[in-house]
């Protein structure tokens, strides 16, 4: 089990150190999260090259965000996050492009986004649209020899993965956020695996709850105090025959998040313990 961080970018953030912080933590492995599509230059590249030369910690995974408004709930969310909505959806597509170059340039074969809450009735006239526009990023990706992953999340599995069928490249892919599905209510993280396992090729390890009402997202909380169930979804990625790492998610600031990375890595490690 190679257990790894999310480090997210901001201009003016020095990549050497946080890199050199993750190896701190006894992990070899990351995900870049980066939500500005003006960063991908070649001076970023250069010196996300030399951090991973100098620290030895592998990036497995881009996490790219893309411009424009973003609301994470359940009123405007629907209508701004994504590829979905029409208003944004060519822009981000191009943004996701030069994501997918950029990856290229950092040795980086995967590049992750949030799609946005994909209809979930393939007779919705917005369907047909993010399904055309998926294809379109995903044939600029396979010709870049990079794998395009879905966030898990803001869908139900088996709509995932009727998006994915649609789609019908073999460079599709999903990133397993274990917390996600809980907290937008659309499934059981542990069953998800049943659905859509196989294309599972990255994740997120992270918990929390289910809403409580019926415009907010539910709430994140510390891995192993939550209903992810992390054992059990470990257990059925074992199952698919998953063999890629796990990168902890806490999506909180300061010492309480350090605090609880670490908590969640002695959490993992000792899951691998007791599954040898």
């Amino acid at each position: 089990m190679k257990i790894g961080v999310l480090v997210t970018y901001r201009k003016g953030i020095d990549l050497k150190k946080k890199l050199a912080e993750v190896r701190s933590y006894g992990m070899d492995c990351c995900q870049i999260s980066c939500w500005d599509p003006t960063a991908y230059t070649e001076a970023l590249a250069e010196e996300i090259n030399a951090a991973v030369r100098e620290t030895g910690v592998e990036v497995s995974t881009l996490w790219a965000g893309w411009s424009g408004p973003s609301e994470w709930n359940f009123t405007g969310g629907p209508m701004v996050l994504g590829l979905v909505p029409p208003a944004y959806r060519m822009q981000r597509a191009e943004e996701l492009i030069r994501a997918a170059e950029f990856a290229v340039k950092i040795g980086v074969s995967r590049v992750a986004t949030h799609v946005g809450f994909l209809p979930e009735n393939m007779n919705d006239p917005e369907y047909l649209g993010v399904v055309a526009v998926l294809r379109y990023v995903i044939g600029k990706f396979k010709k870049l020899g990079v794998n395009f992953l879905f966030e898990t999340g803001q869908e139900t599995p088996v709509t995932l993965l009727r998006v994915i069928e649609e789609i019908g490249m073999d460079n599709v892919g999903i990133n397993m956020d274990t917390a996600n599905l809980i907290l937008y209510g659309k499934a059981n993280s542990a069953d998800a695996i049943t659905v859509f396992g196989k294309y599972v090729m990255d994740t997120h390890i992270k918990d929390g709850f289910y809403p409580t009402d019926g415009k907010h997202l539910g709430k994140e909380v510390k891995v192993g105090e939550g209903l992810a169930n992390i054992p059990e979804v470990i257990k059925r990625l074992n199952e698919v025959g998953y063999k890629g790492n796990y990168i902890i998610e806490r999506e909180i600031e300061g010492e309480e998040q350090v605090r609880d990375i670490l908590a969640a890595r002695d959490f993992l490690c000792k899951l691998a313990g007791e599954s040898k």
